[in-house]
């Protein structure tokens, strides 16, 4: 009877020890994720639905905890707290990637290089995987990339020429100095300064031209302050969602599948929406009184050679030298296959 007692014993503390390891096993994976992206946005939206999907994944799944706006704070403020494990992944554009990985800068710093999105699109088809790998050795995952179009240019007043640029004290982003001094050089007047300082120090006049995506200039109002935009593309917003390799390592390997899946759909949606939401925020500030001014043939011209000064004092020490010259041989290896009357869109 002993001999039979101890058995169910063994059995019930046996069971009581599978159920909790199981428990352990199905509990989710905790994590924080940070954002500039004004909420109510296509990319709060497309992170939204991410997260559902992430927290339905097998062994317990990811619970994500989203702070949009800039909660958190700036990219660069974002970067630091990933390094501390106070944030565990980002939604970050190229000034923050570059915070980990000075060499993402090559897919977006370089004023004009790109003269369409299927050049900025056949550019980052062949350096991300790279990229990816150099970020992975800092100890980030990227999960996946995007991009919202063209950064426009906002003013107060019309600044149509690069010579009205050098008139205005123009908004950049706090934590690249280098940046800053290089536009210094250019004869530009930048103001460093975090994200959410844009609107009062447009109120204030500290600031009175912006370089933005149309859709966050919509979401914070700028153009009733800066009620002037010049049609150029001086640049792509190129962005990326990140986490922390030591936070994916804990994961489990049966929810990675799942997790990828669902950051792939994302990355489909962000390209399609991201791209489609710029155009529609351009006509939605256009019925809001925003004054569109569209290059001339001359005043691209004058952008174009005015944007090639800074090529050189950008290779080698803002962009590595590696990547600066892959992007030209990328960009003429793809201009080389197009019709000779053009065929790239806009």
């Amino acid at each position: 009877m002993t001999g039979l007692r101890n058995l169910k014993t063994l059995v019930g503390f046996t069971a009581v020890v599978v159920l909790l390891v199981s428990a352990a096993a199905a509990a989710p994976v905790n994590a924080t994720l940070g954002t500039l992206a004004p909420e109510g946005t296509s990319y709060h939206k497309m992170l939204l639905e991410l997260r559902e999907k992430w927290r339905k994944a097998p062994g317990g799944g990811v619970n994500l905890r989203i702070y949009a706006g800039g909660k958190m704070g700036g990219e660069a403020k974002m970067v630091s707290q990933m390094r501390l494990g106070v944030l565990d992944c980002a939604l970050l554009t190229v000034t923050g990637l570059s915070e980990i990985e000075p060499a993402v800068s090559g897919l977006q710093n370089i004023p004009m290089m790109f003269r369409s999105l299927d050049e900025v699109d056949y550019v980052g088809a062949h350096l991300r995987p790279v990229l990816a790998q150099r970020m992975e050795k800092a100890g980030f995952v990227v999960l996946f990339w995007g991009d919202t179009g063209w950064v426009r240019y906002f003013s107060k007043q019309p600044m149509l020429t690069p010579e009205d640029l050098k008139k205005t004290k123009m908004f950049t982003w706090a934590g690249n100095p280098a940046f800053t001094e290089m536009l210094k050089l250019g004869g530009l007047n930048p103001v460093p300064l975090e994200t959410a300082d844009i609107v009062p120090m447009l109120d204030t006049g500290l600031i009175n031209s912006v370089s933005l995506p149309p859709f966050v200039a919509l979401a914070m109002q700028v153009p009733s302050r800066a009620p002037h935009m010049l049609e150029i593309n001086w640049a792509p917003l190129i962005g990326g969602f990140v986490i922390r390799k030591s936070v994916w390592d804990k994961i489990p390997a049966e929810a990675k599948d799942e997790l990828l899946k669902a950051a792939e759909e994302a990355r489909k949606a962000n390209q399609i929406n991201g791209r489609a939401e710029a155009d529609r925020a351009v006509e939605a500030m256009k019925e809001k009184g925003l004054i569109v001014h569209k290059l001339t043939p001359e005043t691209e011209a004058a952008w174009r050679k005015a944007s090639e000064w800074y090529w050189p004092h950008i290779r080698g020490k803002l962009i590595p030298e590696d990547i600066f010259s892959q992007v030209e041989k990328l960009l003429a290896e793809y201009r080389a296959k197009q019709p000779a009357a053009g065929g790239a869109k806009p």
